[in-house]
């Protein structure tokens, strides 16, 4: 353990030498940490972690075992949901007094799903940088590996768990031009799987991976409906994000419907600008087709 210990101090002081200076008084460090691989800790965030005078962290013993692994000694802080308020004030005090601070969530790319927001907005509010330490990101691994377009995409984190925010949520993903990610625990996948189906229709792509960057990294693809049957007999085990296919492109409505909605239109008193606006914009009518189609009415 001993010897262990050492190469561990050594792989940070290794990043001191390599990244000198790494951290100014009265700026706070948002600093990504590993999802499951410890390599996945970049030598900057080591310099930073080290260098910082205190570590705002969602669980103090979750982050004193990273760093125990890398012999920094740095002292932690608790700044979570429940205390983020009383933390971002005693935060802003801390950055006024000339002190470097860091972030840390228990895994991944704080403020992504995770608590901080409110102190990265008091900082910012309060005239103090905010210097973002970016690594591994449980949504963006997922979002690469999965197969599915990358660019555009939008991360959703988790949904919510009933009412009518989730309904719209579901909806609004499922509606989505480009691919959608989302966080979701193990025991909810199968469930949460079934809705989207639900909504999207069962042929609809999707991918689930699981355990990213760990041991048992697997990414499961399919349909909504293969994999909702798949996991609601095979529970699924540790950190779960789905990424959802973008919606297909709806199909162009036919000469006939525009006719009739050009009629009623007419009938409501719809100017035939406001006519045309309209079906270019919500219907992607050319404006020469547009102009046709209204004055042939």
């Amino acid at each position: 353990m001993a010897g262990a210990e050492t190469d561990a101090r050594d792989a940070t002081d290794t990043a001191l030498r390599l990244i000198p200076e790494a951290v100014e008084g009265g700026v706070l460090y948002v600093v990504s940490t590993p999802i499951g691989h410890l390599g996945d800790l970049s030598l900057r965030a080591l310099a930073v972690l080290d260098g910082v005078q205190r570590i705002l962290c969602e669980d103090t013993r979750h982050t004193r075992t990273l760093l125990a692994r890398y012999g920094i000694r740095t002292p932690t802080q608790a700044a979570h949901e429940h205390n983020e308020a009383r933390a971002a004030t005693a935060l802003v005090a801390a950055l006024a007094a000339g002190e470097a601070v860091a972030f840390v969530s228990d895994a991944g790319t704080p403020l992504l799903s995770d608590p901080g927001e409110r102190l990265v907005r008091a900082v910012v509010d309060a005239g103090h940088r905010v210097v973002p330490v970016p690594g591994a990101s449980a949504a963006l691994s997922a979002l690469v590996g999965a197969g599915l377009p990358a660019h555009p995409s939008t991360i959703l984190g988790f949904l919510p768990r009933k009412g009518r925010e989730r309904t719209e949520m579901i909806g609004w993903a499922c509606q989505c031009p480009h691919s959608v990610v989302l966080y979701e625990a193990p025991t909810r996948l199968a469930s949460t799987l079934d809705d989207l189906a639900a909504v999207a229709g069962p042929d609809r792509p999707v991918v689930v991976a699981r355990e990213l960057t760990k041991r048992y990294e697997e990414f499961r693809r399919g349909t909504l409906a293969e994999l909702a049957a798949y996991y609601s007999v095979t529970p699924p085990r540790g950190e779960i994000v789905i990424v959802l296919s973008a919606a297909p492109p709806a199909a162009a409505p036919s000469d006939d419907t525009l006719r009739a909605l050009v009629a009623a239109r007419r009938a409501q008193g719809v100017s035939a600008r406001d006519i045309m606006a309209e079906l270019t914009r919500a219907h992607g009518v050319a404006r020469n087709a547009a102009y046709a189609l209204v004055h042939d009415a």
